[in-house]
């Protein structure tokens, strides 16, 4: 479709320079597709690239697979809500990296495809294989449901329509948003009578989603469908090779995105003496406000050990691994490039703190920054550079991802239901599973309007599996029973009982799951903004004032709590998004909520989710029969022995593991217990210690960056 707009050709409402840019990038990665297919002649080669990537790819494959826009999205829409505290959505995974060091030892040592092998391997158990994979297919619907969304939410604010064209419905919705706006910014100083019953009502509306800061051309749909369309057809062609061979270019798209507004952004606000004259000096605190912020310091916490038991649960990592040619190159590709993507978002964080600057309280869906960003800074062909930057960054991850699902469905589900059928058979089947895995997040993008959301449900939920992984490598005692009984109890208290409350109107509407915070007026100490000076509250900018902070009611069980009926202020209440069950196992010990902040209600149910899973598998595991210790030396045996050079020499080494399995007892911590957690070598320190210098090193550039002024 084509259209003309004041004399400026337009293509799907996009420029034409723009679009032309999109089709050639689209273009390339078909055509690396098909190259890669090339040299994908087995199974191993598919789902593995042959176990022979090196540290460039390593490096690229890493970086690629582990950065999505949808990352750079969350954590400017939470630095836009809350400030710089906002960024720990995403940032937490600074404090894990280190962690990968030996993580990814772990996949490379296993020798497995996958990780529901893992479950078959330690466990002896099909059963476990089976359920990690399902439930890893799941969470793939909902990781490409996000990074669809991205794309699409990006190319919305791309594609504004013109005032003149909104029906009487839109219209209605940008005026009440801007009518919402300007109450909101009056909610510190007071409100009447009749001006709070009217923000009360708008405010019901908006978290009903009816209000809207503009109207886009673009039908997301569209946007999805060619999405995951091209993802999989260059996937489907050329597998792992293609994932890693294609994350090279993208990895370099990836920086452009990153990068490109921030030069624009603050010549626009005046530099960084403007972006401080602009945001409030709470919003610069990078731990965020116990008082101000929805992410403390002890909810970040929270969400760190939440997230460190669930990274060991991400399926892809046994793919990007298992790839690498030996162990060093899979542990040095691994931490070199998450540490690279650590430094790019603090990028991020600052164009987060850009769009507050520039757009605060303009838009009603924080998700739509980066499109707007976009579209009011960059010109023809950057824009166009900016969407294939977004879509390099997303498809980088969904290609690599999609490997590990196909691989998944094959061995862990189709397989063990029908054995003895040949490889060509398998392969090709496991193609169509990994082009149904894309399709299926189109379904999640259409059902699920919000990323947060998303996101906090990547945070914990694989936790559910993630605990058993981490125990399974490095404790003899834990058994398949107690593993399945805390990943049913521990499934149902996370997964299944937050959707069956969120759609049940029964739940939704029961007084006792309706509670809210109460509502707070703080005062608190800030520099003050242009607007303080303006209105006489200052004599100058960043001067210290004091002023009042309205903390407003948070939702206890739900995500959400607004009228039925915004027009009615009589109208009952019900329960919207996400119902914490964490949080309400937790109420069943007496403890009033209504008195906690919104941080405090995050850090319980993360700290649910991080430590319960331990408790049952611990628990139950002194209550169960231990695995045959022959098994077991078999499995810890494999763990121990490093990647050799050679395959030859790789299988006599496991072999001879297997002959002596008595030949690690003085290499560990505690050799006469169940633990098997070895004593550090020379590389297990190198590594770990360096990992951690790295980490000051981004914590000092990060303070630098909201210090400059």
């Amino acid at each position: 479709m084509r259209f003309v707009f004041n004399g400026r050709v337009q293509i799907f409402g996009l420029h034409w320079l723009d679009f032309s840019i999109i089709v050639i990038y689209l273009v390339g990665m078909l055509a690396l597709g098909k190259w890669a297919s090339r040299r994908t002649k087995s199974e191993s080669d598919f789902y593995m690239a042959g176990r022979k990537l090196g540290k460039f790819y390593q490096f690229f494959l890493n970086f690629g697979a582990s950065t999505n826009a949808d990352q750079a999205v969350a954590v400017s829409r939470e630095i836009y809500r809350q400030g710089i505290g906002g960024m720990w959505i995403q940032y937490l995974v600074l404090f894990l990296t280190p962690f990968y060091w030996f993580t990814t030892a772990f996949m490379r040592r296993s020798r497995l495809i996958t990780l529901g092998d893992y479950y078959a391997e330690r466990f002896k158990s099909k059963f476990l294989g089976a359920a990690f994979a399902v439930f890893t297919l799941v969470m793939a619907f909902i990781g490409g449901g996000v990074s669809y969304m991205v794309a699409g939410k990006t190319i919305q604010a791309l594609t504004p329509k013109p005032v003149e064209i909104y029906t009487a419905a839109e219209r209605q919705s940008v005026e009440m948003f801007q009518e919402y706006q300007e109450l909101k910014k009056s909610l510190d100083a007071g409100l009447t009578p009749d001006q709070k019953a009217r923000y009360d009502e708008l405010n019901d509306r908006n978290k009903h989603g009816e209000l809207h800061a503009f109207i886009s051309y673009t039908d997301p749909i569209v946007v999805y469908l060619i999405f995951a369309f091209v993802v999989s057809l260059y996937t489907v062609m050329g597998g792992f090779i293609a994932a890693a061979w294609t994350d090279v270019v993208q990895g370099f798209l990836i920086v452009v995105f990153s990068v490109m507004l921030i030069p624009l952004g603050l010549a626009r606000i005046g530099g960084f003496a403007g972006l401080h004259a602009r945001v409030p000096d709470f919003m610069f605190n990078i731990f965020g406000s116990v008082t101000t912020s929805e992410y403390a310091w002890y909810t970040i916490l929270a969400m760190i050990l939440s997230n460190l038991v669930s990274i060991i649960a991400s399926a892809p990592m046994m793919q990007t691994a298992g790839s690498a040619k030996n162990e060093m190159t899979a542990r040095f590709g691994m931490i070199m490039g998450m540490y690279f993507k650590r430094f790019l978002m603090i990028f991020w964080a600052l164009t987060g703190l850009l769009a507050v600057g520039l757009f605060g309280g303009k838009l009603d869906d924080p998700d739509l920054i980066w499109g707007v960003m976009t579209r009011e800074l960059l010109f023809p062909s950057a824009i166009g550079l900016m969407l294939v930057g977004i879509l390099a960054a997303n498809m980088s991850t969904l290609s690599a991802n999609a490997v590990s699902y196909g691989a998944l469905f094959i061995r862990n589900i189709y397989q063990p239901l029908a054995p003895g059928k040949s490889e060509r058979h398998y392969l090709a089947l496991g193609k169509i599973a990994l082009a149904l895995t894309l399709a299926g997040g189109v379904g999640t993008a259409l059902f699920v309007g919000n990323l947060l959301y998303l996101f906090q449900y990547f945070i914990s939920l694989p936790a559910v599996f993630g605990a058993s992984i981490w125990l399974g490598f490095i404790w003899r005692r834990l058994t398949k029973w107690a593993v399945i009984i805390q990943i049913f109890v521990c499934f149902t208290i996370m997964a299944v009982i937050p959707n069956v409350f969120q759609i049940w109107n029964g739940a939704r509407t029961a007084a006792a799951f309706l509670k809210e915070t109460k509502p707070k007026t703080v005062m608190i100490t800030t520099g003050a903004l242009k607007e303080d000076v303006d209105a006489g509250r200052a004599g100058r900018l960043g001067q210290k004032i004091r002023r009042p902070y309205v903390i407003e009611p948070a939702a206890v069980f739900y995500e959400k709590v607004a009228r039925i009926n915004p027009d009615d202020p009589r109208s009952p209440k019900i329960g919207i998004g996400r119902f914490n069950a964490e949080i309400w196992v937790t109420s069943w010990f007496g403890i009033d909520f209504e008195n906690f902040t919104k941080a405090q209600l995050m850090a319980v149910r993360f700290f649910f989710d991080a430590l319960f899973p331990f408790v049952l598998l611990f628990l139950i595991s002194f209550l169960t029969r231990p695995a045959p210790k022959p098994d077991l030396n078999r499995f810890f045996g494999r763990i121990h022995t490093s990647v050799q050079p050679t395959p030859e020499e790789d299988e006599r080494a496991v072999q001879d593991a297997y002959d002596d399995p008595d030949k690690f007892k003085e290499r560990k911590i505690w050799p006469r217990s169940n633990w098997e957690i070895m004593k550090p070598g020379k590389w297990d320190v190198i590594g770990f210690g360096g990992s951690w210098l790295l980490v000051g090193v981004i914590i000092l550039l990060l303070w630098i960056m909201v210090s400059i002024r």
